[in-house]
């Protein structure tokens, strides 16, 4: 049996819990920032604000105490808004031990250091001067469809094969398979970035453009995808697998999808104010990783025309007028 705490009382947070939970085998702990979502679920065993209709079972141990969530555990799965996560990390880290393994399930990217989350983390855990493996979660996987026990498939990445197959070992069950991979880069560069494009699908399918348009978003919205991951050194078979194409084609198509809903959103003619603020508290990643997706690609020299139009519409620009301009640029070879 070993000690599991995920860290984060978010919708994928609980989703990864259950799925522990359901699996069997583990003590499990999950530590929310939110005094207010601890006491819901001690009250209704539900994480009614984020992930409502999902019992949660007693053998899930639910705190606010980062010590008692952090010390006893083995693994650490954090799961916060990438925005929170280097503040996270720099208070976790008097409670990590140097025989833990931390893996992100968060996908971003970093405003300003245009950093991955693993590389944050590795920043914060090298100013403590603790030595720890970082594994990467990722791959196509809606919290409510993992919540439920639908089949889900996902990647788990790390530089250490053994950690990698130690978390695919001890997280695999039979609604949720982990496949592993090292390409670190590659896997989380296909989680974050994907929620770019994810936004420009949704604004396809606001504005009514058809199954034409979606065809050709999501197509070349992968090269956009590979070509930037690339350039960072990862490898262009990851992002043709799970956490690649397979994120970008739930992400783009899935009502769930929170970003693709803030484009469907945007298209349809709301603020972005507006649909942030009916989102009550809950992120779509893909709104700040769109600045940040076009900072790291300026730094390669690598060309992001979709997401150069993502940036536009969320800035203010007629959804229409950037689905023309991104029609008119020059011809290229595929």
């Amino acid at each position: 049996m070993s000690r599991i705490t995920v860290l984060g009382g978010g919708a994928w947070g609980t989703a990864i819990a259950l799925s522990l939970a359901r699996r069997g085998g583990h003590e499990l702990t999950l530590w929310t920032r939110s005094e207010e979502v601890a006491a819901a679920i001690h009250a209704a065993r539900e994480n009614t604000g984020f992930l409502p209709g999902f019992a949660i079972p007693e053998s899930v141990a639910v705190t606010t105490d980062p010590e008692l969530a952090i010390v006893p555990a083995e693994i650490v799965v954090s799961v916060m808004p990438s925005h929170h996560v280097r503040a996270s990390y720099q208070g976790f880290a008097p409670y990590l031990r140097a025989e833990q393994v931390l893996v992100s399930a968060t996908k971003g990217i970093e405003d300003g250091s245009y950093l991955r989350v693993s590389q944050i983390i590795g920043e914060v855990l090298a100013q403590h001067k603790l030595d720890l493996p970082v594994a990467v979660l990722s791959g196509p996987s809606f919290a409510q469809e993992v919540a439920a026990g639908s089949p889900t498939a996902v990647a788990i990445a790390c530089a250490d094969q053994a950690v990698a197959t130690r978390i695919q070992r001890e997280f695999s069950s039979g609604t949720l398979r982990l496949y592993t991979n090292d390409d670190v880069i590659g896997v989380e560069l296909g989680g974050a970035l994907k929620n770019v494009i994810a936004i420009a699908a949704g604004v396809v399918s606001g504005l009514g453009l058809g199954h034409n348009s979606m065809a050709a978003l999501v197509t070349r919205g992968i090269a956009e995808v590979t070509r930037l991951a690339t350039a960072c050194g990862g490898r262009r078979e990851t992002l043709s697998g799970l956490s690649g194409l397979g994120d970008l084609v739930l992400t783009c198509t899935g009502a769930l999808s929170r970003n693709r809903w803030v484009g469907v959103e945007l298209g349809q003619g709301k603020s972005l104010p507006a649909i942030l603020e009916a989102l009550q508290g809950k992120v779509a990643e893909g709104v700040r990783t769109t600045t940040a997706a076009l900072g790291l690609a300026q730094k390669h020299g690598v060309e992001l025309p979709i997401a150069d139009q993502v940036a536009a519409i969320l800035q203010g620009k007629s959804p229409v007028e950037a689905m023309q301009q991104l029609m008119v640029r020059p011809g290229r070879d595929e």
